[in-house]
């Protein structure tokens, strides 16, 4: 089933100081691409368990995003909403994105700060649930949008959905790509198609090749040496295609020491040529 995407941001925000960092990654990028911003709060146990021990109403919750809404609206000058719902951050955040027909989501993952705990494998079951990209944010800011993006390519197989991601990400923030893949014939193969769809879409791209030992770490050094924006890599689908899989080399780059934002892509069957109108 095609999902529906109706230029929409979501942010889900536990209210702490990486989801407001993700808060201001994700009106900058609803800015640059003309899009809505919705802010998100997954009303669970920990924040039910927050709001008894502070004394608060469940109303507060839906003061404090109407607060984070005016601001961010006056900041930027986008059309913002907020939604606050009960359920389990795995699967809300998800649903949530689903029904209102999100592009992007843009996930905040920190330590043992804020009310939720994104981080570790909670963030990571958040990206492998979501039917829509995720762009994980950490503390480290940035906010002059995406100009140098880096794009890992490990295998032969399954190019495309990135491929067209980059050059709609490319395209609209006028960012240079950066093809960083593994060596062998069948991976130059798939970077070739990769970069004729680049030349025909006029983006600016560079190709560097390496051996796979340590490929991740071979991908946040230079990405980090390339002063980039962004990291974009691509989930594999188990046999079901409802769920999907990281491996540990992407675990390693959605938590790079240089906290450079990644992309994490989940292949879905969109209707690209509908979507992306250049």
């Amino acid at each position: 089933m095609e999902t529906k995407m109706n230029n929409i941001v979501l942010v889900p925000t536990d209210f702490s100081e990486v989801c407001a960092n993700a808060i201001s990654q994700a009106a900058e990028a609803a800015k640059f691409l003309k899009y809505k911003l919705s802010l998100l709060h997954v009303i669970d146990k920990s924040t039910k368990s927050h709001l008894k021990k502070e004394s608060l109403s469940i109303e507060s919750i839906d003061e404090k995003l109407n607060d984070i809404a005016i601001k961010i609206k006056n900041d930027y000058n986008i059309e913002v909403d907020h939604i606050s719902k009960e359920g389990d951050i795995f699967t809300t955040i998800a649903d949530v994105a689903k029904n209102i027909g999100a592009n992007l989501i843009f996930l905040g993952t920190h330590g043992k700060v804020g009310v939720q705990k994104l981080t570790g494998s909670f963030a990571l079951k958040v990206v492998t649930n979501s039917p829509v990209p995720v762009i994980v944010v950490q503390k480290r800011q940035f906010d002059k949008g995406y100009k140098d993006i880096v794009l890992p390519i490990t295998s032969d197989s399954g190019p495309w959905e990135k491929t067209k991601w980059a050059t709609y990400i490319a395209k609209n923030f006028g960012a240079s790509i950066h093809v960083f893949q593994i060596e062998g014939k069948k991976i130059d193969s798939a970077v070739e198609l990769i970069t004729g769809h680049f030349e025909k879409e006029n983006i600016s791209y560079t190709i560097k090749k390496v051996g796979s030992s340590n490929f991740s770490k071979q991908v946040i050094d230079y990405a980090t040496s390339k002063n980039s924006d962004l990291i974009m890599i691509m989930t594999n689908p188990d046999k079901s295609f409802k769920t999907f899989i990281l491996g540990s080399y992407d675990e390693e780059m959605i938590f790079n020491a240089s906290q450079i934002p990644v992309m994490c892509i989940n292949p879905r069957k969109y209707n690209w040529e509908k979507f992306l109108q250049y």
